[in-house]
């Protein structure tokens, strides 16, 4: 029996309260959907600015009727402490996933970064602190490693950092490690290597790869990509990243000097590998799809060329086994990006 197995069962039988931030966003989403089915307590911080309330309709939706007197949705910043104070009170475990995850963003508003992004996990840190939280687990990235050259990436070795938003993940990391020391505080860092699934946004200029290019090709319109295709990626189904946070926030006896862990499923694809994946997978949902060739384009500034992790630390300290490849990943989420793209032309 798989260590998530194992945890899954003790938390059915024993319930817990946590908090998730940025609950109405792509990740948080999936991680209040899987809570509630694992019958816990959860409050759900955000915003609303990168998150969506049908995001949390979908949730209550698919956990059931009964799931709403267990899911508290309260609206706020995690850059107000005050907010943060509140969100953290009786709570035992905290995600914190609220973030402005994006690169392009970063470059063009660095101060927005990192007041979200730097601010907001201090006043949590801070908030779990007071609360006498068990343990915070909180997004950082794979963009902590910059332009180290060595794959896998291994954590123990990162390079210069090549945009605001990869600052700000790291400067995040600095903090939970200060914070250990001065505090005795347990935070634990899932460095998350491109994440994709359900709920997704496609739209905006930021948009992920993979709904943005689907959403082009069920459009009929060409995909662009950065550079000439064989920059790759270790893309993970969203479902690991929620197995590793459960992980993370109850793993027993961690090692407090081990505060940083990839969360990826240790495979490479370039982006030509997977345009096709995704061309094959729409076209045998719908023959008629005329999916057009790629258009290339200059390579993306504060990107990395070749990423791909090593998770032998978090398959040794918390048991992670990811449950889904790139292939399998994509076939559960297919049905979901095609669905929205459809509805998205009907309203058009």
């Amino acid at each position: 029996m798989s260590a998530y197995t194992t945890l899954k069962q003790e938390l059915s039988a024993n319930p817990r309260r946590w908090l998730v931030t940025g609950g109405a966003g792509f990740i948080g989403s999936h991680l209040i959907h899987t809570l509630l089915s694992l019958g816990q307590e959860v409050r759900c911080l955000d915003n609303f600015v990168t998150g969506f309330r049908e995001n949390l309709d979908a949730v209550t939706a698919q956990a059931g009727d009964t799931t709403a007197t267990r899911l508290e949705i309260r609206e706020g910043n995690v850059e107000d402490a005050a907010t943060c104070q509140s969100a953290c009170e009786g709570v035992d475990y905290v995600l914190h996933q609220a973030a402005l995850g994006s690169v392009p963003w970063s470059i063009h508003d660095p101060l927005r970064s990192h007041d979200y992004n730097v601010t907001g996990s201090i006043n949590i840190f801070t908030a779990a602190r007071d609360a006498g939280v068990k343990r915070v687990v909180y997004a950082s990235s794979s963009a902590v490693y910059g332009d180290e050259p060595g794959v896998p990436a291994v954590e123990e070795k990162t390079g210069n950092l090549l945009s605001p938003y990869a600052a700000t993940k790291a400067i995040c990391e600095v903090y939970a490690q200060v914070f250990q020391r001065c505090y005795g505080q347990e935070i634990v860092g899932l460095r998350y290597f491109n994440v994709f699934g359900p709920r997704q946004d496609p739209s905006g200029p930021y948009a992920a790869v993979i709904p943005l290019w689907v959403d082009a090709m069920l459009s009929g319109k060409p995909v662009h990509i950065n550079g000439d295709g064989s920059t790759t990626r270790d893309f993970c189904y969203v479902a690991n990243v929620v197995q590793a946070n459960l992980l993370a926030a109850t793993i027993p006896g961690l090692d407090p000097t081990i505060q940083a862990f990839n969360i990826a499923v240790g495979e490479s694809t370039t982006l030509n590998e997977l345009f096709h994946h995704l061309r094959d997978l729409l076209t045998e949902r719908d023959p008629r799809l005329d999916i057009p060739d790629p258009i290339y384009r200059d390579f993306r500034a504060g990107d990395v060329k070749h990423s791909m992790a090593s998770i032998s630390r978090a398959e040794h300290h918390l048991g992670f086994a990811p449950e889904y490849r790139i292939g399998e990943g994509l076939k559960e989420a297919i049905g979901w990006y095609h669905q929205q793209a459809q509805a998205a032309s009907r309203e058009a």
